[in-house]
């Protein structure tokens, strides 16, 4: 029996030791190639799988500045605040990291280096999450900058206040897997070919 030429989602998830939602943004943004059957089921090239996988064997020196990804988290709980920089930092990734505790904050420290990936809660205290965001989004020029939203209200609660397009929304508690795979993801587009 031959081996399969694709892989379901499923399989694609197994494979790269990842969610099913992340193999999806993977897939959205370009990062794994796809089709959709007629019943609307993704089949992933496993040549794809294959070439991610090198690509995350071959990731940028932990060193090396011009490869690192910056992470800038939003977030006013200094216990929630220190097991994002626990877990990040046994991810052993490039990943530069820079926490603040408000929204106000947020927007000073993106106007001094602007990250690669934000991560913010919502509810903090003075400016909170959905302001900064609003302010984050109305600037052009940071456009490419991903923001992803980690909070403990409900998605429709969060829709109803108003978010602009383009944000990725997670549930607390934190999916550290999920953003894992957000950022190998990130990491793995850098290196794919122009």
């Amino acid at each position: 029996m031959a081996a399969p030429e694709f892989l379901s989602t499923r399989q694609a998830a197994q494979r790269l030791g990842v969610s099913l939602g992340t193999v999806q943004n993977m897939v959205e943004s370009g990062v794994l190639d796809a089709w959709k059957t007629s019943g609307g089921h993704r089949r992933i090239p496993i040549g794809s799988v294959e070439t991610l996988l090198a690509r995350r064997q071959n990731l940028p020196n932990a060193h090396d500045a011009g490869s690192r990804l910056d992470i800038l988290i939003a977030e006013d709980d200094p216990t929630v605040q220190l097991l994002y920089q626990m877990t990040m930092n046994d991810w052993d990734l490039p990943l530069d990291l820079r926490i603040v505790d408000n929204g106000f904050a947020g927007l000073v420290q993106v106007g001094q280096r602007a990250p690669d990936v934000m991560i913010a809660d919502l509810l903090m205290p003075g400016m909170d999450g959905f302001e900064m965001i609003r302010h984050l989004r109305a600037n052009p020029d940071l456009a490419k900058m991903d923001i992803i939203v980690v909070s403990c209200l409900e998605r429709e609660a969060i829709l109803a206040r108003g978010l602009p397009p383009g944000v990725t929304i997670f549930s607390k508690p934190i999916p550290f897997h999920e953003i894992k795979g957000f950022l190998l993801g990130r990491l793995a587009a850098r290196l794919r070919p122009t």
